[in-house]
């Protein structure tokens, strides 16, 4: 979140109740099994998706209904006159990409995410704007930006109103693209690692570090505790790929319990770290329906099932986290059911992770034991900055980039289609590219 999501969230502006209803009433209609009688839609959203849209309308709204002489400096429209329908009019979307424009410096393609959100909603046939033209009656003159004249062409011809607004955003959306800048570039905390010939193996010092400074349990519980905990969320974001909320959520299975079933985890949309006598290991399994691209060609609607490697140390450190160190952490607090457990204090008795506390705890193990500190002597990585659990899927898909040459391999590792980690991760690869390629040339040179 950048510092103009910041400020919005600084200015703390209700919404008012109808507007709420309003997107209330889309999130329904995006969220629903199936759609009413006469309505059609195209795709469904999930739990992430609608957060994410509520929260990006949330801050156009705001930055419209702040004031012009507050720090974000909006447009004042009165809160009592925001509805969505004010989103058929080209200008208001014009007034907000350029006063993102103005506080950021320069247009990103958060601003052609947010303008292709519009053209969603007013998309022939399927446009949940276009099939609400009673909201045109929710519309009030708004002095430069909607006119009295906008208002009453609208209410005649809500379909043209729509067709007006997605000529617009169709040419604004190829515009913003040519000129769009990266704002701050998301691999920069973790560059040094991304450089290096193996990122996992550079990464994974940072697991060697936690262990080296293991403090004594019996002297120690609850520090030692964190110390287990540090280590198995970076070693299962090593070898499993998966998003924090796929993470955080992940539930236990303890041994000799019967597992949970995929409908059960399905409904939930979470997934189990559970015992497989067959396998003689610890499965990750999680239903498709939990991730967030569960309509990806990469699931097939079948599940994710991973046996985790006990490689270096990990079920010996899973079972002593099982046995002792996670009732350590719960404390007195009642049990999430999830295998990452939050440690338990007096002002806070809720033990299971959110995004925003599970983010945290992922920033502290890298500032904690992995930014090489010279004065003490600690840290695993020298050049590493603070960062998040999505910078994980970063180290893994790079690591494959680097060491096959494959894009559809590389998606393997983080749940993804190769189109996307060629999008993502492409710029890893070229300088890599001639020396896979002599790797299989030189064999001939070594043969001969």
């Amino acid at each position: 979140m950048d510092d103009v999501e910041l400020d919005l969230l600084d200015a703390n502006i209700d919404a008012p109740p109808a507007l709420a209803a309003e997107v209330a009433e889309l999130i329904r209609f995006k969220t629903s099994t199936l759609t009413d009688i006469g309505y059609q839609r195209n795709g469904v959203w999930n739990e992430y998706t609608s957060s994410q849209k509520i929260e990006h309308l949330g801050l156009l709204f705001g930055a419209l209904a702040a004031s012009p002489h507050s720090k974000v400096r909006g447009f004042g429209v009165p809160s009592k006159h925001l509805t969505m329908g004010m989103l058929i009019f080209p200008a208001v979307w014009d007034w907000y990409i350029q006063w993102r424009e103005a506080r950021r410096g320069c247009y990103t393609s958060w601003e052609v995410n947010m303008l292709q959100l519009g053209l969603s909603l007013v998309r022939a046939e399927t446009g949940w704007l276009r099939q609400s033209p009673a909201l045109g009656d929710e519309l009030k003159t708004i002095p430069g930006l909607v006119s009295e004249d906008d208002i009453t062409a609208s209410r005649a011809d809500w379909d043209g109103a729509c067709d007006q607004f997605y000529r617009y955003g169709t040419a604004r959306v190829k515009e913003i693209q040519r000129v769009a800048r990266v704002h701050r570039d998301p691999f920069e905390p973790i560059m040094v690692v991304l450089e290096s010939d193996s990122p996992v193996g550079t990464y994974r010092l940072i697991t060697e570090e936690i262990m080296r400074l293991m403090p004594d349990s019996k002297r120690y519980p609850r520090t030692a505790a964190e110390s287990v905990r540090s280590f198995l969320i970076l070693r299962f974001g090593l070898h499993l790929g998966l998003r924090q909320k796929n993470l955080r959520e992940l539930l236990i299975c303890p041994r000799g319990t019967p597992p949970t079933s995929e409908r059960n985890l399905s409904s939930r949309k979470r997934g189990e770290l559970r015992w497989s006598d067959r396998d003689n290991g610890w499965e990750v399994f999680i239903p498709a329906s939990a991730f967030k691209n569960a309509h990806s060609s990469f699931f097939g609607k079948m599940p994710f099932r991973l046996i985790l490697p006990d490689l270096l140390g990990l079920y010996r450190q899973i079972d002593a986290y099982l046995n002792v160190h996670r009732a350590t952490l719960l404390g007195g607090a009642e049990d999430p059911g999830t295998f990452f457990v939050k440690t338990a204090k007096s002002t806070s008795l809720n033990a299971a992770y959110d995004q925003n506390t599970f983010y945290e705890a992922w920033r502290l193990i890298i500032q904690r034991y992995g930014i090489y500190n010279p004065y003490t002597n600690r840290g695993a990585i020298k050049g590493l900055l603070p960062h998040g659990p999505h910078n994980v899927r970063d180290v893994l898909a790079t690591h494959i980039l680097k060491q096959t040459g494959s894009y559809e391999q590389a998606s393997y590792a983080i749940q993804d289609t190769a189109d996307t980690v060629a999008k993502h991760y492409g710029r890893f690869l070229p300088q890599d590219k001639a020396a896979l390629a002599a790797q299989i040339l030189n064999r001939v040179w070594e043969a001969a």
